[in-house]
Formats: C-alpha cells, structure tokens, sequence
C-alpha cells in the first residue's frame, strides 16, 4: 500500500499541473509524462486508485481514460483469467457514478465498450443482456455481485445503462478494426438489437420516463442505426419518435434520431416500413407551416430535415409504389413549400437550401426510367419543376438595398453561395424543362420591362436575367430562338442599380459565344459594357465580360477597337479598378489587338502601354520603397497579361485556316511584342540592377518574359541572344527558382535551333554552375530552386540531351544534386527529381557521360529510393519513387537487379520491420515488372507499408 501511494503522489501532482497550472510549459512536461505513465504496466492498478471517491473529477476522468487507453491499445497485456474480475470491477465503478460527474461515467461506458468489442462474440456472448441485468433495480440489501450496493435512483441508473449502450456503437464505429473483424463485430451487435429495441420503445412509451431518460432513449436509437440495424425490426420504434416532435425539450434530438434512421440506404429494404412512415411524415406538414409563418426557423429547419431525407434517400423507391403516388406527391410539395419558404436566406430562414439536393435526385430518378414510364412522371413532375423554377426565382431575390447593407459580411458570402446553388439547380432542371423553360423567362422578362410599375422593381428583373445566365453560362444557348430578343430587350434595363448591372454585366457575359455567331447584334450590347467599365463597383463583372467578348468575338470587333481601347486606356490611367481586374483587362486588349490588322497593332499597342511604360521608367530612377515595389510589381504584370494573350498568329486558327492578306505580317516585320520587348530591355535591366535580391520584382521581370516565349513560341527569337545573357548575369549574382523556370521555357521552345543553341548552351552552363555551387553549400533551404533545377534539366534532357556532351556540365555533381532532391520533404521537389531521374535513365545508353555516371552511381541512386519507400520520406511520395524504380529496371534490368541485391542484404535496411524473405519476394516483384506502371505503384506501396510496420493495421487505407 505504501508503495502505491508513492506511485500515485506524482501522478496527482502531474495531473493537478496539466488541469490547473497556468504555465504551459509545465503543462506539456506533464501532459507528456503522463501519456508515459498511462501506457505503462502500473497503469492497470493506478487507474482505479485514481477513481477513488475521495478525488476530483479530473483525477477520476483521468483514471477511467486511462482505462480506456488500456484496454483499447493494450487489452493482449491483460492475461484472460482477469478479464471477468475487470468487467465486474467496471459494471461496479459505472453502478457507482451512474448519478456523476457525467464525464467519469462516460468514459468507463466507453472502456467497459471497448472491452466488450475485444470479448464479442466468443468470450462474451450476449454482452447487451448482461448489462441490462446489471443494471436491474436491486432489494436494499441486495449486492450487485462485485461488492457494492446498486444506487437506488431508478433513473439514474436507467441513464447510465442507457449511456453505455449508446457508446457501445459509436466505439465500434471509431476503433481501428482489421476488415474480417469488423464484420464479425457488426454481425454480433446486430443481433443483439433484437434486446435493445423493446426496452428502447417500452421507456419511449412509459409515462414514468422523464424527458432525460427520453432523450437518452434517441440518442441511443440514433447511435444503433449507425450499425445498419433493419428498418424492419425498429420502424414502430422510429414511429414512436415522431410523438417526441411535439414536445419541445425533445424536438431537436427526435429530429436527429428520425433523419439518422431513415437516412440508411439499407432501409429501401423494409419497402412496406417506409410506406407506413410517410403519413407520419406528411402529417407533420401543419407544424411545419404554422412554425414558417411564426418564424419559428428551428421547427422548420427540423421538420424541413426529416421531409428530405424521406424524399431523398428513398426517391426511386417511393416513385415506384404507384398505388401511394399520391402521397410521394404530397411529399415533394411538402418539400417545395421548404424550398420557398417565407424569409431571406440566411438572415430569416435557413431551411430553403437543404431542399436543392433532393431537386437532382428527384430529376435524376425520374429521368433513368425506361421512356413509357418516364412519360408518364414526366406528365406529373414537369408542372412541379416550373413550380419550383418560380420559387428558387423568387429566393435569389435581393432585399432591398437598405435591408442588403445592414447583413453582416458573413451573411452576404453565405447569401452569394446560397444564389451560386440556385444557379446550378436551375442549370440541372434545363435538362428536364428544355427550351420551354427559356421561353418561360423571355416571355415574363418581356413583361416586366414592357411595363413601367412592374420593372420598378429590379429585384424581380434581376431574378429572371439571374435564371438566363445561370442556363447559359453552361448550356448551349446558340439554338434558342428567344436570345434574339433576350439582347434586344438587355440596351432597355436601367441598371442604376448596381446588383441589376452586376448581373446584366454576367449575362451578357454568358452569351458571348453566341454574340461569336451573330456579330451583329455586338452594337447594342457593348456600349452597355463599356458603360459599366467606368464604374468601380462593377469592376469584377465588366471587366470579366469584356474579356469573354474579346476572346470570343475578337474577329469582329474592328469597328469598336478605338471605343474599347479608349475606355480602357481611361481606366487604366485613372486606376478605377484594383490589380488583378487590371490583368484581366489587359489579356481582354491582347485578344482585341491579336485580330486587328498588322499594320496597326503596334501603333495602339504603343498608345496602350506608353504611359505604364514612362511611369515605370520614372519608378526605376527612384531609390526602392515597399510603395514603389508594389507599383513595379503591378506595371510588369499588366504586360505578362497583355502579352498571355496578345498573339498575332492566333488569328489563323480563328478563321479555321482562311487565307487573309491582313492577317499574315511580311517575314521581315518583327512581332510587335518583340519590338516592345526590345525597347523596353534597358528600362527592364535597370529595374533589376536596383531590385536584384528582391525575389518578387525578379519573378515579376521573369513573367514578363516567360509569358511572352509561351505565346509567341517562335517568333520571340529576336529576344533569345540579350536575354539568355541577361538571365545569366542576374542568377549568377542572386539566385531564384523564376529565372530557372525561365530558363526551361528557352529550352522547350529554342533548344532545337542551331541559331540559338550556342545562346542556350551558355545559359545553361551558368546556370548550373551557379546551382551546383548552392547544392555545394547545403541545398535544404531553397525546395524551391532545387525542383526548378530539377525541372529545367529534365526539359534538357528531353528536348537536347547532347547538351551533355559538353565538358562545362558536370554530369556526375548533376546527378548527386538528384540524390539530394530525392530526400527533400516537400513534394514538388521529389516529384521534379523523380522527373529528372526518370529521364536520365531514358538517355543513358544514348549520351555515355550518362551511362558513366549511372554506372558508378545507379547503386546510390538505388540506395537512395529504398530508403526513402522504407520511411525515410513520407508515404504520400512513394509513387514518385515507384516510377524511378520502373525506368532503372526498364532501362538497366540487370544493373537494377545486382543493386537491389546488395542494398537488400544489409540487414535492417531498409527497415528492421521486413524479413529477408519479404524484402526477397520485393525484388522478385519489382523486376518482373517493365511496362505496367499501376502495378509497380501497388508492389512499392505494399513494401513501403510492410517497412512501416503498417501493413494490415487499418492505416494502409489512408
């Protein structure tokens, strides 16, 4: 006894530390100290000193987790002959806190569960039975059989049985479990619910039971049908749960219990169950409109749950008992009145959007019946889902502008998803509803703006062009005879209001592919663009739809380039719009430019980037400043935009290869791009000498040019010579991933030309010269240059691998900084080596400084990738490590196969977890296989879990 005081004076002191000692230091030395001591053999008997009466909650929490800990991750510790005194032990501690502390008395339910998984079925057959047993109601001088006296509140021990058969499942349901053993569990709890739904439903019934002992009656309920418990033998239960909707203290849980019992897609089984539950829930249809029209948003919400999940789960089921089609009916107008429900979401009422789900369903069932019985819905749903276009129509409505700007922000983010949803909706119901549903909004748009008191309100028109562009954005509306009218009737909305001109702006947007077919109509409908280009508030969707016009319709916008270019160039100057819809705008003036005639695009594109160009300049003879930075930053990436798009071969491909003079440059014309590029070279160049360890502007000078060599390909090799000199100069003297990436992009396009090759061949030797040096000094703070590196000399390797034959690259240091990428934490820099490696082993036996090297080293290489598949990475990498073992066994089988067998019998590599046997039948595996990539992956996987010690455990899944 003296001896487990001792024991246990510091395990208080450590608890009293991690509850109560505000130093967090401290706190975490316990904490530490105890999760040792709870995995300790002690911990068996100091569990239950710590659940002495006499102690605190926390102390006594402390010991029933610890309890827990030990018999759900130490059970095979405890010899069999001390499972039956442990179980007594527990039902005795349980009887004894069945009146609290709540925690304490959940935590020995949840470890007397976790015994019962390890003892279900063969050493404890009929577990639920002997706790109910346990739990009876004892004469006064009756013992329990463990030495304590059974408590005497009735109640209070009916709540404890009650709690543990609730967490029985749900640890069930949380403990890792091999496969076959967690069907055998399942299986065994199944059977026992045959004991625990009568007394579920007799205590439901009893007028004895309180609202406690009711509400523990669902919770448990709910916890069962987590295990697919038959719907069959329990629906009378669940229909016994419908009464507890009435009362209000039961209402949010019998809500819960109801959804989480029909919701299990086990219980189309019991046909005749869910018939028999439906008039329960229609019934509940007066509630549920009494509750909408009080405002009482919880009933609704609840009751709104339990119509869903009915329609939802079982829609296909219900559809097809055709002598009850009248009540499935009633059901999903049960539904639609949730879906329309009075309030504006989500400031009055948050009930409407659960409904959406069940809309696709519905659809989705009805439409997969064969096409006579499919008419046949069709004939009773179509009217419905007009019903239903009306409703969500009437839910994407706005509030008024004064009620709109009194929601939070918050309330506004979640109002925009909630219209997002809708716009989908109604997307998905165009398949059921066809053109009649466009015609449908044309003809009550027409309406409304035809007269003056109904377009007063821009709500409702706003709502019906909301319903256009949410078909059209994903539909193709270039067959529909009303969008003739629909742009006929945009030029006559008044969009003073800025939510209307938003989603006049997206409209129009969305119907720039058809604007594309009928140019025609391009008149009327850009002035109303421009319009709104002016306007700061409209900055997101002006911008956008302009840039969808000009993509789309750029063969046909000559006649208002002057208009669009002076808008634009306006704006620009005058700042309206923030960064990013500048760069928008930019890539929308590449596109309009790109179609013009040649002749004239390098006068506007000088007129277009002058007056960025001169400010630019003047911000380059400046000192540097964060402000000046940003401006820089800003500049540079309004030109890496314009010159994505700005592509004057483009055209061709627009005209589907129609000859056309203008389109055409004479050979001897330089792309204006180029032209650009080379005036402004200097201006770059004195950027960089005041801003060269600034990674940003360095990036940002990066883009300018890497943007352009992607989008001109070819035609940028004017730039390559001054360039590759520049990129050299600036990596030498400050290092950074953008100026390799840029790199890559020369060599993609430019390594093949024996003009530019010398240019190319110089760059690359500096580059890795300077990059070898870093490797030198310890590469592990720059990923980002090492999967650059590695990148940019896999590019080599695929476009020119005779690069290599040069004495200035040091093929074998190349391939070492491989090894080293390889062991770099972060993805994208394996990923690249695994890249690189991949192609170094293509090109061996072509380029023999590579077979060299491969030679001398592939061991290491080998080494290298087993150790990181038997954990020295993390798990998530090994398919990047599988496809460099494919291509040495592809390329070099029987190298490969020496190597393995000598990395292989070092013994604990590449971890103590495998057997010689086991790493024995990997390499038999792995060299079998040369082309089938899958099943490398799997037979990597698999070795890299038996290295883990993971195979089998449960993690494998995850």
């Amino acid at each position: 006894m003296c001896q487990k005081a001792s024991k246990k004076a510091p395990l208080e002191h450590a608890l009293y530390q991690l509850y109560f000692d505000p130093d967090m230091e401290r706190k975490n030395v316990a904490q530490k100290w105890l999760t040792q001591a709870q995995t300790s053999a002690r911990a068996w008997s100091f569990c239950w000193a710590l659940l002495s009466p006499d102690k605190i909650p926390e102390v006594q929490f402390f010991g029933a987790s610890t309890l827990h800990t030990k018999i759900s991750r130490h059970w095979s510790d405890l010899p069999a002959d001390q499972h039956e005194s442990l179980r007594m032990q527990l039902l005795s501690h349980i009887l004894h806190f069945s009146s609290g502390p709540k925690m304490v008395l959940t935590r020995l339910c949840v470890a007397l569960a976790s015994m019962a998984l390890n003892l279900i079925p063969q050493a404890w057959s009929q577990p639920v039975a002997d706790m109910v047993r346990a739990f009876q109601p004892q004469k006064p001088d009756s013992e329990d059989g463990s030495g304590a006296k059974a408590p005497q509140d009735p109640q209070s021990h009916c709540l404890a049985l009650l709690e543990l058969l609730t967490v029985l499942p749900e640890e069930f349901q949380s403990s890792r479990l091999a496969q076959a053993r967690r069907g055998q569990l399942r299986e065994a709890l199944a059977g026992e619910w045959a004991v625990v739904c009568p007394m579920l439903r007799q205590l439901l019934q009893s007028q004895d039971s309180s609202n406690q002992v009711k509400e523990k009656v669902l919770r448990c309920l709910s916890s069962w049908v987590g295990l697919d418990v038959a719907l069959g033998e329990s629906h009378e239960l669940v229909q016994d749960c419908f009464t507890a909707l009435s009362n209000p203290e039961l209402f949010d849980m019998a809500v819960e219990t109801i959804v989480n019992a029909i919701s299990q897609p086990d219980c189309q089984r019991y046909v005749n169950a869910l018939v028999n539950l439906l008039p329960l829930v229609l019934g509940l249809h007066d509630q549920l409109k009494t509750a909408a029209q009080n405002g009482d948003m919880e009933t609704s919400h609840g009751i709104c749950r339990i119509a869903v999940a009915m329609g939802e789960t079982h829609s296909r089921v219900l559809l097809e008992q055709v002598d009850h089609w009248q009540e499935y009916l009633a059901l999903v107008n049960m539904i639609l009145f949730c879906t329309g429900i009075p309030g504006h979401y989500p400031v009055s009422e948050t009930t409407s959007s659960l409904t959406l789900t069940f809309w696709y369903t519905l659809q989705d069932d009805i439409l997969s019946f064969e096409e006579d019985k499919q008419a046949v819905y069709l004939q009773v749903y179509r009217p419905i889902y007009f019903q239903l276009v009306d409703v969500l129509l009437h839910k994407s409505h706005y509030p008024s502008q004064e009620e709109y700007e009194s929601w939070s922000s918050d309330d506004k983010e979640q109002f925009r998803i909630y219209r997002v949803d809708i716009s989908d909706t109604l997307m998905y119901v165009y398949e059921m509803l066809g053109a009649e549903l466009l015609s449908n909004l044309y003809d009550r748009l027409g309406r409304q703006l035809m007269d003056p008191q109904q377009s007063a309100v821009w709500q409702d028109t706003e709502a019906l062009l909301f319903g256009f562009q949410s078909i059209a954005e994903t539909i193709d509306v270039n067959y529909s005879d009303v969008i003739p009218g629909l742009i006929g009737l945009i030029p006559r909305i008044n969009i003073s209001n800025i939510m209307l001109a938003d989603t006049v702006m997206y409209t129009i947007g969305s119907l720039a592919e058809w604007l594309a077919d009928h140019p025609v109509m391009l008149g009327g409908i850009l002035p109303m663009v421009l319009q709104g280009l002016v306007k700061p508030e409209l900055s997101v969707s002006s911008v956008s739809t302009l840039k969808r016009i000009c993509r789309e319709c750029r063969l046909d916008l000559g006649p208002y380039a002057q208009d669009i270019l002076t808008v634009s160039q306006d704006v620009l100057v005058k700042e309206i719009h923030k960064s990013s819809q500048c760069m928008w705008l930019m890539q929308a003036l590449g596109f309009l430019l790109s179609a013009l005639p040649a002749e004239e695009i390098l006068g506007r594109l000088h007129s277009l980037i002058t007056p960025h160009v001169q400010q630019l300049d003047t911000l380059a003879q400046q000192e540097p400043n964060p402000a000046n930075k940003q401006s820089i930053i800003h500049i540079l990436g309004m030109l890496s935009s314009l010159f994505t798009t700005l592509d004057i071969n483009r055209q061709t491909d627009g005209l589907e290869g129609a000859a056309s003079p203008r389109l055409t440059p004479p050979q001897s014309t330089q792309n204006p791009v180029v032209v650009v590029l080379q005036q402004v070279f200097t201006l770059i160049q004195t950027i960089l000498s005041k801003w060269l360890h600034d990674s940003d502007v360095v990036e940002a000078v990066c883009g300018v040019f890497d943007k352009s060599v992607r989008t001109l390909l070819h035609d940028f090799g004017p730039m390559v010579a001054q360039l590759s000199e520049m990129l050299g100069q600036i990596y030498s003297a400050f290092p950074q991933a953008s100026a390799l990436d840029l790199a890559r992009q020369m060599v993609h396009i430019f390594a093949g030309e024996e003009h530019h090759i010398s240019n190319i061949r110089s760059l690359i030797e500096v580059l890795t010269s300077t990059t070898l040096n870093i490797f030198q000094q310890g590469p592990r703070d720059h990923p980002d240059i090492a999967e650059s590196f590695m990148h940019l000399h896999a590019q080599i390797l695929k476009r020119k691998p005779d690069l290599y034959l040069s004495d200035q690259l040091d093929v074998k240091a190349l391939f070492y900084c491989g090894i080293l990428s390889v062991k770099f934490p972060e993805t994208p820099t394996v990923k690249a080596a695994s890249m690189f490696f991949t192609e170094f082993l293509s090109r061996c036996k072509d380029v023999p400084s590579l077979g060299d090297v491969l030679q001398r080293d592939g061991k290491l290489l080998t080494e290298t990738i087993l150790q990181a598949v038997g954990g020295g990475s993390p798990r998530s990498l090994t398919e990047h490590f599988s496809e460099v073992l494919l291509s040495l066994n592809r390329h070099c089988p029987a190298l490969l196969s020496q190597w393995l067998k000598e990395t292989l019998q070092t013994p604990g590599f590449p971890s103590a977890q495998v057997s010689t046997e086991q790493k024995h039948t990997f390499t038999q595996q792995l060299l079998r296989e040369q082309t089938n990539k899958r099943r490398v992956k799997e037979i990597v996987k698999e070795f890299s879990l038996l290295c883990r010690g993971l195979q089998g455990s449960g993690y494998s899944d995850y």
